[in-house]
């Protein structure tokens, strides 16, 4: 019996791949801060040729994703302490606004889920791991924003933090979590009370508090 030859991967489908997974790899800080990467080793790592992952790579750069030096060299953003601030006051502005607009439609549902994912967070706590903690502690914050059908604020906020998936991973090592972030627990009490000044205070203080930390 002849086995019939997989059918080639559409070069869109293929790029639309690499720049999914890619994306999410730097997001939950899988890649360290100036982390390079090459456009063969991207393609060899994806099993395609190099027009998608060249495109892929171009659409991150784009992003603020991966930087681009003159030379050409390709790596995972190395984030100055005013880059830094920069992008946590952009936080400080824009997720409590997402937190304010998800309140009124956050239904006993969401409140059980958010807690559930704090579960698992101090589970990931526990075992060290830094990239299940950030990969966990954004889903926790994505949940509740999603309730705020703000897909335009939402873009942007998964922006800044794409940008901020390597640096998240280095601030990791100084936190020194052992419990899930108190932070987390006030963002769902306020939920559960209606609380949105409280709400927003919560959010606030838990997207920018370890950030400060790297700022030296």
């Amino acid at each position: 019996m002849l086995i019939q030859p997989r059918p080639a991967e559409p070069t869109s489908v293929a790029h639309d791949r690499i720049y999914r997974k890619l994306r999410l790899r730097i997001m939950h800080g899988e890649l360290p801060p100036g982390h390079a990467l090459t456009l063969r080793g991207v393609a060899r790592q994806f099993d395609v040729s190099m027009t998608p992952a060249r495109e892929a790579m171009r659409r991150l750069v784009a992003e603020g994703a991966l930087t681009m030096t003159a030379s050409g060299r390709v790596a995972t953003p190395e984030l100055s302490n005013e880059r830094i601030e920069e992008l946590a006051a952009v936080r400080a502005l824009l997720e409590p606004e997402l937190a304010s607009r998800a309140l009124p439609r956050a239904h006993i549902a969401l409140i059980d889920r958010l807690q559930a994912i704090n579960g698992v967070l101090a589970q990931v706590i526990a075992k060290g791991d830094a990239i299940g903690y950030i990969r966990t502690n954004l889903e926790f914050h994505r949940t509740l924003y999603l309730r705020a059908q703000a897909p335009a604020m939402l873009a942007i906020a998964e922006t800044v933090w794409l940008q901020l998936g390597p640096t998240m991973r280095h601030l990791y090592g100084r936190l020194q979590r052992t419990e899930v972030p108190q932070h987390h627990r006030a963002i769902v009490a306020a939920l559960r009370a209606g609380d949105e000044p409280g709400l927003r205070l919560a959010v606030r203080t838990d997207v920018t508090q370890g950030l400060r930390m790297l700022v030296v």
